[in-house]
């Protein structure tokens, strides 16, 4: 399973090169099983793991003689040259990246790292490793990658130019609903039942506030954070107004900004924003946003239906394109403007008027391609792709 993570070949071979090899995102997507994996297949065998959660590991890497450092890793029964050292949670230490650096520059020893978060991961290795390194960031599974860790066979066709196909339909629907309402971290997908799906959930969100948190920010109310992140849920594909939302938690609006930026950089939520290419018939509006996993989202909030479809789809489309949306002044609107070519709209049940409805906007948008993404049956209308069919 490992394998059908899509970011894996692509991670292997990088971890061959000289660069050091960053892994980050969010906690419980997968990222110690995925280096584990990448250290077995490594033809170079002259490799150690090294866990940042361990205090004894954690005080190495505090020593400031470099060289020290390097003559540890050796009494580990490393050789000198050509050696591959893995260090997972780095966040948990972002000083020791001044030591990675010293150790790479002098003597080419090549870093795999992990991190649960671009809090600070991003920021450090921008500074303090400048061409010496490649992010690479994990996701939980998308569709595609839920369905090989559930074992069931798929094709993947090209669904720009699919429509809707019912016996697809009826073999994968049961495996999509699953999908929008547990969403894609691997320990949910493989959990046996609703019951310990949700009990996975609520335990990863209570990982994220009670140890991202602490590990990577200054944020001293957890409460705060966690009926923020509970009200975001609610308004899950909406616009983000700062001061209605400053308003009705209590918090200041520069500490609302702040609270959501934190948010978008520990991939909690991730925001849209708009399609601006004819300025004189649309309006500047604020971004959008959608959370990163709709299971995560819907342990937070009572959402509905169609907010739970589209934030799923949104989650499908990031692996596809860039992704904005559309506004004009009177309030209409495109859900999705994919790489600035495809106009996407997304109903539970389509229907022909909605098909009229996004020809006639995407005309305004001057964008010439469309597509209607549906969840359901539409009874006498198929000029849409199924939302599954999205891979």
């Amino acid at each position: 399973m490992i394998y059908s993570r899509k970011i894996y070949s692509e991670l292997l071979k990088h971890s061959k090169t000289p660069q050091v090899t960053v892994l980050t995102g969010m906690r419980r997507t997968g990222k110690t099983t995925l280096i584990k994996k990448l250290l077995s297949d490594l033809p170079n065998k002259n490799s150690i793991f090294l866990d940042f959660q361990r205090l004894d590991i954690r005080e190495i890497f505090q020593e400031k003689n470099y060289e020290a450092i390097r003559n540890h890793l050796i009494s580990q029964k490393l050789y000198p040259k050509n050696m591959i050292v893995v260090i997972d949670e780095i966040q948990l230490m972002p000083d020791a990246t001044s030591a990675i650096k010293y150790l790479h520059d002098h003597y080419g020893i090549k870093f795999i790292i992990t991190g649960s978060s671009s809090y600070y991961l991003k920021n450090l290795f921008s500074e303090s490793l400048a061409g010496r390194k490649k992010i690479f960031e994990l996701y939980p599974l998308d569709f595609s990658e839920f369905l090989t860790f559930k074992n069931v066979n798929f094709k993947a066709l090209n669904w720009k130019s699919l429509q809707f196909n019912k016996l697809e339909y009826n073999r994968l629907s049961s495996y999509y609903e699953e999908f929008i309402r547990f969403g894609g971290f691997p320990q949910v997908v493989l959990a046996q039942n609703q019951s310990e799906k949700l009990d996975n959930l609520k335990d990863i969100f209570s990982s994220y506030i009670s140890i991202d948190i602490k590990s990577l920010a200054d944020f001293s109310d957890e409460r705060n954070l966690y009926n923020l992140a509970k009200l975001l849920a609610s308004r899950v594909g909406g616009r983000i107004d700062y001061s209605k939302l400053a308003s009705l938690t209590g918090l200041s609006r520069p500490t609302v900004t702040n609270y959501l930026s934190f948010f978008e950089k520990t991939y909690l939520i991730k925001t849209v924003g708009v399609y601006t290419r004819n300025i004189d018939r649309e309006i500047v509006k604020a971004n959008k946003f959608f959370f990163c996993d709709t299971g995560i989202a819907n342990i937070l909030a009572d959402i509905s239906g169609g907010s739970q479809f589209e934030n799923t789809v949104f989650n499908q489309l990031t692996k596809q394109g860039q992704i904005q949306y559309y506004s004009l002044k009177n309030g209409n609107e495109i859900d999705f403007i994919l790489d600035k070519k495809l106009a996407l709209e997304v109903k539970e049940t389509p229907t022909s008027e909605d098909l009229s409805f996004l020809l006639k906007i995407s005309k305004i948008a001057k964008v010439n391609k469309i597509k209607l993404v549906g969840r359901n049956i539409s009874p006498k209308f198929d000029n849409y792709v199924w939302g599954g069919s999205i891979l």
